[in-house]
C-alpha cells in the first residue's frame, strides 16, 4: 500500500526552525518528524512513499539521496574514488519526491502526484504531526463504508482548561475537557480512494476546503473516531513537547523496538 504525505507548506508558524529547512525536517529526538511519520506507517507494512514536495523541496531530497551513506559503515578509497557500504541500517523504503510547486494548495499537490498512484486506495497524512492511530483499524472502517475517503477524527489537545459560567459566577472549571466535551476535527491519516482526486479542481484549492466539502455533499467522506495520542507540530512548544515525551520513553507512536530508535 502507498502513503502520500504534504511536505511542501511554509511552516510559517514554526519560523524559529523554518528558515532554513522545511517543518517536516525539524527534528524530533534527533530525526526529522518525517522519518517519525514514515516510521510509523512502516509498522504496518506500508514502505512505499510519495513526498509532494514544495518549499525547500531540495533539503528533503538531498536527506534521501544521502541516508543510506548517513546510516551505513563506509570504506573510501580516495585514490580509486569508490565507497563500499559495510552494513546498511537504512529502512526498506521506496520514496517518491514530486516537486509540486512552491504556492501549489493542498488539494492541488494531491491532484499531481495522482499519475503515481497504483490505483489502489491509499493512506494519506500530513508531514508534521504524530499520532498512534492503528491504520489497519483505520482501512477496514474505509472498505466497509464504500467511500472515496476517510477521515481520522481526533479530539484535539487541550492547553487551556475552561470555564463554565452561570450568572457571573464559574460553575465549574475543568483543567483537562473530556472528549466528549469538545468537537472533532481533522487529524489527517486519511485512507483515499484515488478517484477522490477528481473532487480537486485546480492547484489552488485546500484538500481540507473545496474537495473535502464536495466530498461531504455527495456522502463520500467517513469518519474514523480516534481517542488516543495525536499531537500536531505547529509550534515550537509542539516540537518541544514532542522532544520531551521521547525523552522520557512516554511517546505513543514509537511502537517500534527501541533497538530502532
Amino acid at each position: 500500500m502507498q502513503a502520500v504525505i504534504l511536505v511542501g507548506g511554509f511552516g510559517t508558524r514554526l519560523k524559529e526552525k523554518t528558515s532554513t529547512i522545511p517543518k517536516p525536517m525539524v527534528e524530533v529526538a534527533g530525526r526529522p518528524i518525517l522519518w517519525h511519520i514514515m516510521k510509523y506507517y512502516s509498522m504496518f507494512g506500508i514502505n512505499d512513499f510519495i513526498l509532494c514536495l514544495g518549499y525547500k523541496g531540495e533539503v528533503i531530497k538531498d536527506y534521501f539521496l544521502n541516508i543510506h551513506a548517513y546510516n551505513s559503515d563506509v570504506t573510501v578509497n580516495l585514490a580509486e574514488g569508490k565507497a563500499s557500504f559495510l552494513k546498511n541500517n537504512c529502512e526498506p523504503w521506496n520514496v517518491t519526491m514530486i516537486d509540486t510547486g512552491l504556492e501549489t494548495a493542498t488539494g492541488g499537490r494531491l491532484k499531481k502526484i495522482a499519475p503515481y498512484l497504483d490505483g489502489q486506495a491509499f493512506c494519506m497524512t500530513y508531514g508534521d504531526g504524530v499520532a498512534d492511530v492503528d491504520i489497519n483499524a483505520l482501512l477496514a472502517q474505509h472498505k466497509n463504508s464504500r467511500s472515496l475517503a476517510t477521515v481520522t477524527a481526533v479530539v484535539p489537545p487541550s492547553r487551556y482548561g475552561y470555564l463554565e459560567i452561570a450568572g457571573g459566577k464559574v460553575t465549574r472549571f475543568q483543567e483537562k475537557p473530556e472528549s466528549a466535551d469538545k468537537p472533532r476535527i481533522n487529524g489527517g491519516f486519511f485512507i483515499l480512494d484515488p478517484k477522490a482526486l477528481d473532487y480537486v479542481q485546480g492547484d489552488d484549492e485546500m484538500w481540507e476546503q473545496g474537495p473535502m466539502n464536495r466530498l461531504v455533499a455527495d456522502g463520500q467522506l467517513s469518519a474514523y473516531n480516534h481517542d488516543g495520542f495525536w499531537q500536531c507540530m505547529d509550534t515550537l512548544r509542539d516540537q518541544q513537547k514532542l522532544d520531551q515525551l521521547w525523552k522520557t520513553n512516554q511517546a505513543p507512536w514509537r511502537i517500534w523496538p527501541n533497538q530502532d530508535s
